[in-house]
C-alpha cells in the first residue's frame, strides 16, 4: 500500500553538490524505512564519492535510549560535519532527541523532510539552527482544507473525543483538567488562531501520513466502484444489505489507478513511486521566535541527468550574511597543483594534498592523479599547466657563442699574421733554422685549427655533425705530428756525428716530414671506420636544462671518438716525451725548449678535458670542447711562434748569419 520512496536520497545528494557538502551525518530512526533510506543514501553518495562522516541509529527502546543519549549527541557535536540528515517519523523516538538537544547550541545545517518543520509548545522551532534548515517536500504537503478541519475540529463535535482534547490541551495551552476536557470547545479562540498562525509549518503531511490517506481514499473508491457494479442487482425490498466478498475488494485494489483530489495519480500496484517531485525549501529563524519558510528550489526525477535539481539561487539565504554557502567537507580541496594523497584507514573524502612532482601537473581541483607533459614540455613552478620548452644550442647570437666565434677568429687572425711574417722573413736564419716548411704547414694546420672551432658553433646539421668531428681530429693529428716532425729533426739535428752516416741520412733525406702524411693517414682511417660504424648525427635532449629542449652533436660511437681523441693524444704525448729529453740543447738554438712547453699545454688541456666535459650539461659541453680547442691551439701558436716573432721584430741583431750558420748547415 506504500510504495518506496528511492528518489529521496538521490535529491538529497543532488542538493549536496550543488553545494559541494562531500562530508555529511545523518540522524535516522531505528525502523526499516530508515535502515532502506541509508542503504539508498550510500549508494548515491558513492556515486558521486562523497562519505557518511556518521550514522547515528535512534533506537526506540527507552532504557537503551537513554544510555546512548550521550553517544548520540557526541556523535553530532564532535564530527567536523556541519550538515546533518534526518529521516524518521516525526512522531518516532527521534524527536525527542531534538527536543532535548533544542536547549544546547549545535550549529548545523539540517537537512530533512517537511514533516520536521515542527513549532514544539514552547514556542521555539524543533530544528532550531543558526545556518537554517533545508526541508524535502511533496507538493501535497498541504491538502486543500485540511487546515479549516483543523481549526473547525472541537472536540465537542466528535464522539470520541479523549484524544483530540488531550491534544488540545497540549498545543493550545488550554490549562483545564482532564475531567474537563469535554468542555475545551470553551477554551478561548485566539489561543487556537494565534497558535496556528505559529504552527503552520504542521500542517504539511508526512509520505506515512500521505499513504494512509491514499489508502484511505482507495478503499472508499474501491468501495464506492462495487456498489455501482452491484446497484443493477440489488433489491432494496428485500431487506438485505450488500455483501462484499473481501478477495473481491482486494482484486479491485490491486488494479486500480484514479487520480486523487492532490491531483496525483495513485496506482497500489507499483513498488516505486513514479515521476517524484520534491520542493526544496530553507527554514530560517530570527530571535525571538519568528520563522520564514522559503522555497529555494525542486527536484523533479523524472528529468534527465544534471537537469533534475533547479534551485533559485538569489533565494538562498545564509545567517552568515551573505549567500556563500557554509562548507562541509572532511578535507580542504586540493588546489591546481596538487593531487588527493587519501588517508590510511579514512573514507575517499579525507586525503592530504600532495604537491606535484616535477614534469607533471594538476590543472584542477581535487585531482586524484597528476597529469604528465609531453616530451616537448615542462611543468610551470606552481605545478598547474605545461609551458612548451625552448629549443637551446651554442649559437652565434648567445654571448658565450659569440664569445668564442670572436676568439676563434681573432686567433686565426693572429696566426696569419705570424705566418706572413714567416713568409717576408723566410730567407732569415732565424726562419730558415726552424724549418720553414714545417713551420708554414704548422702555421695554416693551427688556423684550420681555429676556424673548424666555428663547426660547434651554431645550429647543429647532419652536415656540420659529420664536418665539426672529422675537420678538428685531421687538422689536430697534421698540427700534433708537423711537431713531432720538428722535434724528430732537432734532435738528428744536434746528436749525428760524423760516424753516424745512417741519422746523417735520415736528417738530409727529410724522411721526419713523412711522419705528418702517416699519422694523419692513420687518422684519416680511424675517421672512416668511425663515420662507416657509428658516425655523429644530430640529437635532442630534453632533460639536460628545465625547459629547454638541446639540440647537439651526438658522437655516435663513443669508443670510436675517444680512440680518434686518444691517437692525437699518443702524438702529442710523443712529441713532448722527445722534445723533452732534447731541452738541454745549445743556447744558440734552444727550440726544443718551446716545443716541450707547448705539448705540455696542449696535453694538458686536452687531460684536463675529459673530467671537465663529463662534469658539464647542455650547450656548456659544447663550449668546453670548443674552448679546448682554442687553448690547445694557441698554445702551440705562442709557445712555438712567440720567441721567433719577438726575435723577427724586436731583435733584427739577432738575425746575423753567424751565428746560426753551423747548425743551418746540420739542418
Amino acid at each position: 500500500m506504500a510504495p518506496k520512496d528511492t528518489s529521496l536520497a538521490l535529491a538529497m545528494v543532488s542538493l549536496f553538490v550543488h553545494f559541494s557538502w562531500n562530508w555529511v551525518g545523518a540522524v535516522v530512526s531505528d525502523d526499516d524505512p530508515g535502515y532502506e533510506f541509508i542503504l539508498e543514501l550510500r549508494r548515491e553518495m558513492q556515486r558521486n564519492n562523497f562519505c557518511l562522516a556518521f550514522v547515528s541509529i535512534i533506537v526506540s527502546d527507552d532504557n537503551l535510549f537513554l544510555k546512548r543519549y550521550n553517544i548520540y549527541y557526541n556523535q553530532i557535536k564532535m564530527s567536523s560535519a556541519k550538515v546533518v540528515i534526518i529521516y524518521g517519523d516525526k512522531d518516532s523516538p527521534l524527536q525527542v532527541n531534538f527536543r532535548l538537544w533544542n536547549l544546547f547550541d549545535i550549529q548545523r545545517i539540517w537537512v530533512t523532510t517537511s514533516q520536521w518543520d515542527m513549532i514544539i509548545n514552547n514556542g521555539k522551532f524543533l530544528l532550531n539552527s543558526f545556518y537554517g534548515t533545508l526541508s524535502f517536500s511533496h507538493h501535497y504537503s498541504e491538502l486543500s482544507g485540511f487546515k479549516t478541519f483543523i481549526q473547525t475540529a472541537y472536540p465537542s463535535n466528535y464522539s470520541d473525543d479523549f484524544s483530540l482534547g488531550i491534544l488540545w490541551w497540549v498545543y493550545f495551552n488550554c490549562s483545564l483538567s482532564l475531567s474537563e476536557c469535554k468542555n475545551l470547545q470553551n477554551c478561548p479562540k485566539e489561543n487556537i488562531f494565534r497558535w496556528l498562525y505559529r504552527h503552520h509549518f504542521e500542517m504539511s503531511l508526512s509520505d506515512t501520513t500521505y499513504d494512509l490517506y491514499n489508502s484511505m481514499y482507495a478503499v472508499a473508491y474501491t468501495l464506492q466502484q462495487m456498489l455501482l457494479k452491484q446497484a443493477d442487482t440489488w433489491q432494496i425490498d428485500d431487506g438485505k444489505e450488500p455483501e462484499f466478498d473481501s478477495w473481491q475488494m482486494l482484486s479491485f485494489l490491486r488494479n486500480i489507478q484514479f487520480i486523487n483530489p492532490v491531483g496525483d495519480k495513485v496506482n497500489l500496484n507499483h513498488e516505486e513511486k513514479l515521476d517524484t517531485k520534491y520542493e526544496i525549501h530553507q527554514t530560517l529563524t530570527f530571535l525571538p521566535n519568528p520563522v520564514f519558510k522559503l522555497k529555494i528550489g525542486t527536484f523533479s526525477q523524472n528529468l534527465s541527468h544534471g537537469r533534475q535539481l533547479y534551485m533559485l539561487k538569489e533565494m538562498i539565504e545564509w545567517n552568515t550574511g551573505h549567500q556563500q554557502s557554509p562548507t562541509s567537507v572532511c578535507s580542504i580541496p586540493c588546489s591546481p597543483g596538487f593531487r588527493k594523497s587519501p588517508q590510511l584507514g579514512k573514507p575517499v573524502c579525507c586525503f592530504d594534498c600532495t604537491p606535484c612532482p616535477e614534469n607533471e601537473i594538476s590543472n584542477m581541483t581535487n585531482m586524484n592523479q597528476y597529469i604528465k607533459c609531453l616530451d616537448d614540455q615542462y611543468a610551470n613552478p606552481g605545478g598547474t599547466h605545461c609551458l612548451k620548452k625552448v629549443i637551446v644550442f651554442l649559437g652565434y647570437e648567445d654571448p658565450l657563442g659569440m664569445s668564442l666565434a670572436i676568439l676563434a677568429l681573432c686567433f686565426s687572425a693572429l696566426t696569419a699574421f705570424v705566418l706572413s711574417i714567416f713568409l717576408k722573413h723566410q730567407e732569415t736564419p732565424t726562419v730558415k733554422a726552424n724549418n720553414r716548411t714545417l713551420s708554414y704547414v704548422l702555421l695554416i694546420s693551427l688556423i684550420s685549427c681555429f676556424l673548424c672551432s666555428l663547426l660547434f658553433i651554431g645550429h647543429p646539421s647532419f652536415t656540420t655533425c659529420i664536418m665539426q668531428q672529422t675537420t678538428f681530429a685531421v687538422v689536430f693529428t697534421v698540427a700534433a705530428s708537423t711537431v713531432l716532425a720538428k722535434t724528430i729533426i732537432v734532435i738528428l739535428a744536434f746528436k749525428v756525428t760524423n760516424t753516424s752516416r745512417k741519422m746523417r741520412w735520415l736528417l738530409v733525406s727529410g724522411a721526419p716530414k713523412f711522419i705528418i702524411p702517416i699519422c694523419t693517414m692513420i687518422q684519416l682511417i680511424l675517421c672512416v671506420i668511425w663515420l662507416g660504424t657509428s658516425p655523429p648525427f644530430v640529437d635532442a635532449d630534453g632533460h639536460v636544462e628545465k625547459g629547454h629542449i638541446l639540440i647537439f652533436c651526438n658522437k655516435g660511437s663513443i669508443l670510436a671518438f675517444y680512440c680518434v681523441l686518444g691517437y692525437l693524444v699518443s702524438i702529442a704525448i710523443a712529441s713532448f716525451t722527445l722534445a723533452y729529453f732534447a731541452r738541454n740543447l745549445p743556447d744558440t738554438f734552444n727550440e726544443a725548449k718551446f716545443l716541450t712547453f707547448s705539448m705540455l699545454v696542449f696535453c694538458s688541456v686536452w687531460v684536463t678535458f675529459l673530467p671537465v666535459y663529463h662534469s658539464t650539461k647542455g650547450k656548456s659541453m659544447v663550449a668546453v670542447e670548443v674552448f679546448c680547442i682554442l687553448a690547445s691551439s694557441a698554445g702551440l701558436l705562442f709557445c712555438i711562434f712567440a720567441p721567433k716573432c719577438f726575435i723577427i721584430l724586436l731583435r733584427p741583431e739577432k738575425k746575423s748569419f753567424q751565428k746560426f750558420q753551423n747548425i743551418h748547415s746540420k739542418i
